[in-house]
Parts: structure tokens; C-alpha cells; sequence
């Protein structure tokens, strides 16, 4: 039995998260169209992948801005994938909408990984 999680927070490899329209697209006039031309491919991967997943765990990190993942979390409660919440003491009530419709909420990646692990005992 295997399981596949999305898992949407803080991009690991910010500069390419950003760089990814330009990259496919080329060179846009102005940094407002390279960043909706980022957004765009980040958006196509982000469904594709999620429509792949069984269920999505939601990262709330501390280093950049949240809205993506809470746009994400909110897609993938509208979709009907159960969602794991993950977000420190310090975002109680700014997340606090997104955790009345999470299926889990957890403060660590590794509480997150042992919910994930009891789904195979």
C-alpha cells in the first residue's frame, strides 16, 4: 500500500520557483509578467500533482510569505483531499479558518510524518 502526499509550503528552491516563467517563456517586459508567468507554471504543477495525491500536508514555515500555501490548502479542501496542517504555535489565529476545515492539524513536520506512518500500521 503506498500513499502520495503533496506536500505545499515554503519552495525549497525559491529562485527557480520564481525563475520557472521566464525560464519556459523567455524574458518578460516587466517583473510583474515574470511573476504571473512563474505563478502560471507553478499553478499547472501544483494541480497536476495535487490531482495525483491522496492527500496534501500544508507547511506553514517561518521564512516567507504564506499566501501560496494557504491558496493551495484551500484548493485541496475544495478538491475533497484530506489535509494535514502544519503550522507553529505563532499562526494559531491567522491559520485559524484553514484549521477548522483541516482533516489534521499538527505544530511539526514530524508529528506531520508520524500521522503519515500510522496510516501503515
Amino acid at each position: 500500500m503506498g500513499i502520495n502526499a503533496h506536500v505545499v509550503g515554503p519552495q525549497e528552491v525559491h529562485d527557480r520557483s520564481d525563475s520557472v516563467g521566464e525560464d519556459i517563456l523567455g524574458e518578460q517586459p516587466a517583473p510583474v509578467y515574470r511573476d504571473l508567468m512563474g505563478a502560471r507554471v507553478n499553478t499547472l504543477r501544483t494541480r497536476v500533482l495535487m490531482q495525483r495525491a491522496d492527500l496534501c500536508v500544508a507547511y506553514f514555515g517561518q521564512k516567507y510569505k504564506q499566501w501560496n500555501t494557504a491558496a493551495d490548502a484551500g484548493a485541496a479542501v475544495a478538491s475533497g483531499l484530506p489535509l494535514i496542517l502544519v503550522r507553529s504555535e505563532n499562526h494559531i489565529h491567522a491559520l485559524k479558518e484553514i484549521d477548522a476545515l483541516a482533516t489534521l492539524t499538527v505544530e511539526t513536520l514530524a508529528q506531520a510524518a508520524q500521522a503519515l506512518a500510522y496510516i501503515f500500521e
